[in-house]
């Protein structure tokens, strides 16, 4: 039996609008294919050991609680890093996305620095960009999420695809999320990953990759996945 480790950090910080779902998700679809995936929820950074993870997971959270958070995930900045860029797989949702650039400055004008993964920066403004948000991706087609952010995040990276409906990274130049190595960063909550599958098994896969030297996995029945998101997206893109 194939095994991964997921760490998932601050559960009862940064939560926001169904994050949780998503770890849920990388559960069950790794349960459904014999995979047995250990969720750890780290509390704090103090002591922990990154060599052996094989995926990240940072959920969305206000900014109060971001800052919070912010001085813990800074004490293992430089092993964070040394793990992207090892491959290991990440998930990132709002503020998590924000988190893995050089810094995010509040709509009240706090700053916060970031774990500078990638050479980016997020500034907020006092308008929320709030809504359903659909995406076209070269690589997962379509995707749907619910925004509601104030920060606006500016990167030269791939982004993970083109605002169809909503507003993504910063409500101007079309585009929304990172996809940069094995990691996703990404505006959408609701949660992302059951609306959009695709999504979650190509970080499994990434990470069984990784880890075993394969890439393979058993396909599953998304019928019901599929026919969620057509529903959902017919309703999106209506309004």
């Amino acid at each position: 039996m194939m095994n991964l480790l997921l760490y998932n950090f601050f559960p009862d910080r940064l939560n926001l609008y169904g994050d949780r779902g998503n770890v849920i998700a990388f559960q069950k679809r790794c349960e459904w294919r014999g995979i047995q995936l250990e969720v750890v929820n780290i509390k704090s950074t103090n002591s922990i050991n990154l060599s052996q993870v094989d995926l990240l997971f940072i959920g969305g959270g206000s900014d109060r609680e971001q800052g919070l958070v912010t001085h813990e995930l800074l004490k293992i900045k430089k092993e964070f890093k040394s793990c992207i860029e090892d491959g290991v797989g990440c998930l990132a949702i709002c503020g998590g996305y924000q988190l893995l650039g050089n810094y995010y400055v509040t709509s009240e004008g706090n700053k916060y620095m970031g774990l500078d993964i990638c050479d980016f920066y997020s500034v907020g403004q006092k308008n929320r960009m709030v809504g359903n948000i659909a995406i076209e991706s070269k690589d997962f087609g379509n995707i749907l999420g619910f925004e509601n952010h104030s920060g606006r995040t500016y990167h030269p990276y791939e982004s993970l695809g083109k605002v169809i409906k909503g507003f993504g990274n910063n409500g101007n130049d079309g585009t929304e999320g990172l996809y940069y190595k094995n990691v996703i960063g990404t505006y959408l909550h609701g949660p992302l990953l059951p609306k959009n599958p695709a999504l979650a098994d190509q970080i499994i896969s990434s990470a069984i990759e990784r880890k075993y030297g394969r890439k393979e996995m058993i396909q599953l029945d998304d019928t019901l996945e599929n026919e969620t998101k057509h529903i959902l997206e017919k309703i999106c893109l209506k309004h």
